[in-house]
């Protein structure tokens, strides 16, 4: 085969081409310290860089978003549990304060002061948010716990309880001494011993007080047959004559709404026919749940909104009507569980429930305890005005003054034997409410632990496969420089031989 100059011309010019293209490639390595550009450099370093590259995108999501964005939930959480526990602890603290029935009439008020400041503050810290979600809302991330000012709006709720919700409640009949005043003592009918009483009834302690009065709690239950049983109740107010305590002690079948206190009074034969219905233990259904409906309409703030704990309907038998949680009929209470997804195929649980630590219980055990003591303060003052009052009287004046002064003296011993009775059940109410708390941050605390060794081990799969990622993608700048230096020392001289090979032509030989 005849080689023409033309020929070694266009061969040298491939050659000078093809080494021009090697140090194009390493320019490039060099300049973007990777391997490949495109994925016809490498298609299996290509390929295995896509992978760990979307590793290494998950991972970041996981490191660097949801494990502090959850961690952030759980701290929050975690605070409002310990500002709960704290509040329950100082209310043991002035049950046990309230408890020793030697207390001035000045340590009742301040006992009575801290109980009211602490029952406004319980709730208010169950509307703890984060990042405007509300922490214990369940699902319900964008409605707060409670009302945060006065609202008219009607719910119809159906609190679904057992017959551990009963209990017992006293009631002091101080007859007319509440109202004695200087002017008006020498009027008083049954301001004297003779007037006081004491009367204990059975009760049921409904979520809320001030129900409407249109549609008064109706209980709802099953007798042994299976059938259903329905019991209405009579609205008495708690300044009715008689009370509603003596209506219902001195009527065996009386069920009373006060509305006052959120009570049901019970007659003994209603509360035996309640006591009677008893769950099966074999079976999976409950037999012996009681259901109590009812409605209210006037919410004041700082009132826990029913949505969150009971079945209930907003707005009933309206257009706007909203049924909420129709599940607890059925037994298959919903567990609202917010999860965050923290690593490959794990979550973690970053919320807790308003059911689980800030009950309805809190607030209407300081109820009773302020009604209470409260009494017993009315009652001490009505006590110092009457002995006043004696130093300046004389004949039937004093007299009625002294029958008066023993009727106090008579109330006040049933009602501070009531009180302390009282103050004693709260210490053991708060702590049961206080260990729930308790059992949260515990709960909130575990979960905390988890997320940190989660979050650990993130820490530690980002570190390898960044530096997986790095070694396939990632050039050795070192070589590729001496690389580059020695191509282009090979251009040069390839340049150089190439110019020398051209200048000898055919006219040389003539």
């Amino acid at each position: 085969m005849r080689i023409t100059n033309k020929i070694m011309q266009r061969n040298n010019l491939s050659n000078l081409n093809t080494n021009k293209i090697y140090q194009d490639r390493l320019s490039n390595q060099m300049s973007t310290q990777k391997k490949v550009n495109r994925p016809s450099d490498d298609p299996v370093v290509a390929i295995r860089a896509l992978r760990l590259r979307s590793s290494v995108t998950e991972i970041t999501q996981y490191y660097s978003k949801n494990i502090p964005d959850a961690e952030s939930w759980l701290n929050v959480t975690e605070d409002s549990l310990k500002n709960l526990s704290e509040i329950l602890t100082k209310m043991i603290e002035q049950c046990t304060k309230g408890s020793n029935g030697d207390l001035k009439t000045t340590d009742k008020e301040i006992i009575l002061e801290q109980l009211k400041a602490l029952g406004d503050e319980v709730y208010t810290t169950g509307d703890a948010d984060y990042a405007g979600r509300y922490v214990f809302t369940g699902y319900r991330t964008d409605t707060s716990l409670s009302f945060s000012q006065p609202t008219d709006q009607v719910y119809e709720i159906t609190e679904q309880i057992d017959r551990d919700a009963f209990d017992s409640v006293t009631e002091v009949d101080s007859g007319d001494l509440l109202d004695w005043n200087e002017t008006n003592y020498g009027g008083l009918a049954a301001a004297d011993e003779q007037a006081v009483g004491m009367v204990e009834v059975h009760r049921l302690r409904l979520s809320y007080d001030d129900c409407s009065e249109d549609y008064l709690p109706t209980l709802t239950y099953k007798d042994a047959d299976g059938n259903d049983v329905t019991v209405n109740s009579s609205v008495v107010h708690s300044y009715a004559e008689p009370s509603p305590y003596k209506q219902a002690a001195d009527d065996p079948d009386a069920v009373i709404y006060v509305p006052e206190t959120g009570e049901l009074l019970l007659g003994e034969n209603k509360y035996n026919e309640l006591m009677a219905v008893r769950d099966d233990k074999t079976t999976v259904k409950n037999e012996g749940e009681i259901r109590v409906t009812y409605q209210k309409s006037s919410w004041q703030k700082g009132d826990l909104r029913p949505e969150h704990y009971f079945y209930c309907k907003s707005d009933p038998g309206t257009d706007k009507e909203i049924e909420y949680n129709d599940t607890f009929l059925t037994g298959e209470t919903e567990k609202q569980a917010i999860e965050y997804d923290v690593g490959f195929n794990q979550t973690i649980r970053v919320n807790s429930t308003a059911d689980e630590c800030f009950q309805h219980g809190i607030g209407r055990e300081v109820d009773d305890l302020v009604g209470a003591l409260q009494e017993v303060i009315d009652l001490e003052k009505v006590r110092a005005k009457i002995e006043d009052k004696m130093k300046q009287s004389t004949g039937a004046d004093a007299e009625l003054l002294k029958k008066q002064l023993d009727g106090v003296d008579k109330a006040l011993t049933f009602a501070k034997d009531k009180t302390q009775k009282l103050f004693e059940s709260g210490i053991t109410s708060f702590q049961t409410y206080l260990d729930d708390a308790n059992l949260c941050i515990t709960d909130c605390g575990t979960r905390s632990s988890k997320l940190e060794l989660i979050e650990n081990r993130m820490q530690n799969q980002k570190t390898t496969f960044e530096t997986l990622k790095s070694e396939n993608e990632d050039v050795d700048i070192t070589e590729v420089v001496i690389g580059l230096t020695s191509a282009e020392l090979t251009y040069q001289a390839a340049l150089m031989a190439t110019g020398k090979v051209t200048q000898t032509t055919l006219l040389n030989y003539i």
